[in-house]
């Protein structure tokens, strides 16, 4: 018996890029959270400490400051996108790279009723995320977001579930469905004029409209609908991956109070939550590769 390196990347994980675009006197922000992960010919590091193939992640983390004024980082899947490739097409050792990223949005702050060309206030319904993924076989791009806090006060039933000794829950055919989502979406070799910003702001609006028009049965069918309409809605799209907890909303037993309770003041319980995962994905979809590394949950 023989023990043997297994496979191995190195990299820089968040590096907090801030790009304000100064062309004018009204500015532009984009706010990044970027780690860069490289693979390829680093045995001998990891074997003998011989470090002559290693890009240090020192020089990652400058790279991703000084890429973000090559390439404006909006879109952050194309800022991704060259950021790998620069990896990948200018250190012979690097076989494949692969870049994530999170997106904090910021608006203008309004002064006496107009937004202000230079102050911002930090905003957003969820955090936006891209991974890209490139190697040798095939180049992927992973659109999504996470922490999407989604309510729907009725339109929700869970009923004719499984039964035993230790079932408490009783079904109902009128609750409040609550989620944190997360969504991620594959994208394999995309063309250069992919659109980005007008794919992320369209598929969430497919999803939410799933979301919000589905009579839905349980939060399992509503995520298979919700991966559904976006793969319909976009055929570049070859796979999406969801996970969402519930987050529970019980009516409040107003029982011993001389007051009626119909459905309408509840207690939400943030723990313990139901955790539920659904996936996906065209039957002639491309081997997804690396293109779901490290995301909890996602692989």
């Amino acid at each position: 018996m023989s023990i043997v390196l297994g496979p191995h990347q190195y990299g820089k994980a968040e590096t907090r890029v801030v790009r304000i675009v100064r062309d004018t006197a009204r500015h532009e922000i984009t706010d990044l959270n970027v780690s860069s992960a490289l693979r390829g010919r680093f045995d001998a590091a990891y074997l003998e400490g011989d470090q002559r193939s290693v890009l240090p992640t020192d020089t990652q983390k400058w790279t991703a400051y000084v890429w973000s004024k090559k390439v404006n980082p909006d879109p952050v899947e194309r800022y991704g996108l060259a950021l790998a490739r620069h990896f990948v097409d200018g250190y012979e050792p690097v076989d494949a790279a692969r870049i994530e990223i999170e997106r904090y949005d910021w608006t203008r702050a309004v002064v006496g009723g107009v937004p202000h060309d230079h102050t911002f206030v930090r905003t957003g319904q969820e955090v936006r995320t891209a991974a890209i993924t490139l190697e040798p076989a095939a180049t992927h791009v992973v659109q999504g977001f996470k922490d999407l806090v989604v309510l729907k006060s009725t339109g929700s039933r869970f009923k004719d579930f499984l039964v035993d000794e230790y079932t408490l829950l009783q079904p109902t055919e009128d609750r409040v469905m609550a989620t944190s989502l997360t969504a991620r979406w594959r994208v394999t070799d995309p063309e250069d004029d992919v659109d980005w910003n007008a794919m992320y702001d369209e598929v969430k609006a497919v999803m939410l409209e799933r979301f919000a028009t589905l009579d839905s049965l349980a939060l399992q069918q509503t995520l298979w609908h919700m991966g559904r309409a976006a793969l319909e809605a976009f055929p570049r799209i070859t796979e999406i991956r969801l996970v969402a907890p519930n987050k529970h909303h019980f009516p409040v037993d107003f029982s011993r109070f001389d007051e009626e309770n119909a459905n309408e003041v509840f207690n939400a319980d943030d723990r313990p939550y139901g955790l539920i995962f659904a996936s996906a994905l065209r039957d002639d979809a491309p081997p997804a590769g690396d293109a779901w590394l490290a995301y909890t949950g996602l692989t």
